[in-house]
């Protein structure tokens, strides 16, 4: 093989490499599905998935549980409390509606998490009480305020502690639901206000593909 050949052949082999990385960076691209699809139903992914913090609170069943140890299925995790007047009782009773459109194999893939932004009042007793009503298999937890806000900020969910000294307080927080990998990891959002029949059609295909 002259000088000339191998150039050719080296020179050929590079183009070849470049457009199998191009063609796979687009199929994995795809694999995410349709990214106009999904923020039509409020669907928001990150460009980068993010760890969460190692902090620990307490579920429902006053049992410690592992933040960053949330793996094995998919989670929405929703910051509110019991005492919520309006968004809490309506955004968890559209979620149990959502589990009931949903097949059943999506339905095996998914967890939903009540973090309460008011754990003065949010104790597990009070969580296990206000979660059963629903009777949709929720979870609840709750801990030390700072605990709590550090976890909020870490997934760009702020919320303004209350003035407890008030009576009937209420606590200013948002509607949107953190999306959490099966690998425990951010990997977006679910924007208010949530839209059942247009999740309920995209979940399935978003939890399959990402497997």
């Amino acid at each position: 093989m002259t000088r000339t050949h191998t150039t050719v052949f080296v020179l050929i082999a590079i183009v070849a490499l470049v457009l199998g990385l191009t063609v796979n960076k687009v199929l994995n691209n795809k694999s995410q599905g349709d990214p106009t699809v999904l923020l039509d139903a409020g669907i928001v992914l990150l460009p980068q998935s993010r760890s969460l913090p190692a902090l620990s609170l307490l579920d429902q069943d006053g049992q410690a549980v592992a933040v960053d140890q949330l793996t094995g299925q998919w989670s929405l995790l929703f910051f509110g409390y019991t005492f919520c007047p309006d968004i809490c009782p309506a955004t968890l009773a559209q979620l149990r509606q959502l589990q009931g459109q949903l097949p059943a194999q999506t339905l095996a893939k998914l967890r939903i998490v009540l973090v309460t932004v008011d754990p003065g009042r949010d104790t597990p007793e009070q969580l296990k009480k206000y979660l059963d009503y629903f009777d949709a298999g929720f979870i609840g937890w709750t801990g030390e305020q700072a605990t709590i806000q550090k976890l909020a900020n870490s997934v760009s969910i702020p919320f303004i502690p209350a003035d407890t000294s008030k009576e009937n307080y209420t606590v200013d927080h948002s509607g949107n639901l953190v999306l959490i990998g099966p690998d425990g990891k951010q990997h977006g959002f679910i924007r208010a206000p949530i839209n059942n029949d247009k999740l309920a059609a995209q979940l399935p295909g978003l939890f399959d593909r990402a497997n």
